[in-house]
């Protein structure tokens, strides 16, 4: 990656989904296979934790996605411009056509690897079932789930469009034009966060807390929109007592009922603020050696979340085949399918998702979102 390329990268952004990218290919591969279960032979607390607190790791891309996504439809604080359909459409075809390339290639290797490992193979697969992936609805309509992560593509999408209906919302209400302009100012301003905030302490106070309502975007809003109110905090001069008051309100839903996964959005939002907050007065973020490498980690991190599934299958697989047994040998073949996973997320990166970006497929040239 050129030099030009990584001065207009933000480093702490793609530093964030690397990690947790990371996290979530070793919570995958700590939950799956006979793989995890001879390596917790040996380390049984890690491979422990690996399951249960490496998924929180979605938290964090919950955060950045929010963030990500209110700056590119308001990078300067602007109402909403552009067409919805046109967006909306924009981000479906940026999140389901390499997905739904990552769901043939689970398929195809779930065939592969039936023999050795039905318990991690669907039984069947249905055109509904297909369907219902293609349309990310699989997990609204009660249709089983054909690879890990296919609920964080369905949502990913449900929570933009939530974001983009509410700044819609905003557009729809702004002030006539017999107002005065400095109200209209102030208007422009603060009418989307504020309605962003509304839904964000409706989703902590109120839809996170029913766990029947997983299926859908206001239970994860409240960590989706910190991310957004980060950013428009970003260009706020009131920007430090913002954060205190979205903290103070936080901290009361978790007073009100305690959430690990609300507490690490929260943290990772003052983060994402901090460090914003440095990329903005051009102090470095990162040693300048490791700013290549993690800039292409974050690029690819979509990639990798598609793609290791398949990954872990194969070498799974393996595995059983071979008869291996025991903490050493799990261990090894754990390391190769992380280090597997890394390596197939750049081909798959170059050669699917980035062509897949590019294509326009009936719109028109609306102004494309910098969003993951």
């Amino acid at each position: 990656m050129s030099s030009q390329v990584l001065k207009s990268r933000l480093l702490h952004i793609d530093a964030l989904k690397a990690l947790a990218a990371q996290l979530i290919v070793l919570h995958h591969l700590a939950a799956y296979g006979p793989i995890a279960d001879a390596v917790a032979e040996w380390f049984p607390r890690l491979m422990d934790h690996l399951f249960h607190d490496g998924r929180m790791a979605v938290q964090v891309f919950l955060v950045l996605g929010g963030f990500l996504s209110a700056r590119g439809l308001s990078p300067r604080g602007q109402l909403l411009e552009g067409s919805v359909p046109e967006l909306l459409w924009r981000r479906y075809l940026r999140l389901v056509l390499p997905f739904l390339a990552a769901l043939g290639l689970t398929l195809a290797c779930s065939w592969l690897v039936r023999p050795w490992l039905p318990e991690l193979v669907p039984d069947a697969v249905s055109l509904p079932q297909l369907l219902s992936h293609g349309l990310l609805l699989h997990d609204v309509l009660g249709h089983e789930a054909l690879t890990v992560g296919a609920w964080y593509v369905a949502m990913d999408f449900q929570l933009f469009a939530l974001l983009l209906g509410l700044m819609w919302l905003a557009r729809r209400l702004q002030l006539g034009p017999r107002s005065q302009p400095a109200a209209r100012r102030i208007v422009r301003a603060l009418l989307a966060p504020s309605l962003v905030l509304l839904m964000c302490l409706a989703s902590l106070f109120v839809f996170n807390r029913d766990a029947g309502l997983d299926v859908w975007a206001l239970y994860f809003f409240g960590a989706y929109g910190l991310g957004a109110l980060v950013h428009w905090l970003g260009l706020s001069p009131y920007r430090r007592a913002g954060l205190l008051v979205l903290t103070a309100l936080v901290i009361e839903a978790l007073v009100l009922e305690f959430r690990e996964r609300i507490a690490l959005a929260l943290a990772t939002a003052l983060l994402l603020a901090w460090w914003q907050q440095r990329h903005q007065l051009g102090k470095p973020l990162l040693p300048r050696f490791s700013a290549g490498p993690v800039a292409e980690l974050g690029t690819q991190s979509y990639a990798l979340f598609l793609v290791h599934f398949p990954i872990c299958l194969l070498v799974n697989a393996v595995f059983a085949h071979q008869d291996m047994a025991g903490g050493g040998p799990g261990l090894l073949m754990l390391l190769a399918a992380w280090g597997l996973s890394n390596w197939a997320a750049l081909p798959f990166y170059r050669w699917v998702e980035l062509p897949c970006s590019r294509l326009r497929l009936g719109v028109g040239q609306a102004r494309v979102l910098k969003a993951s």
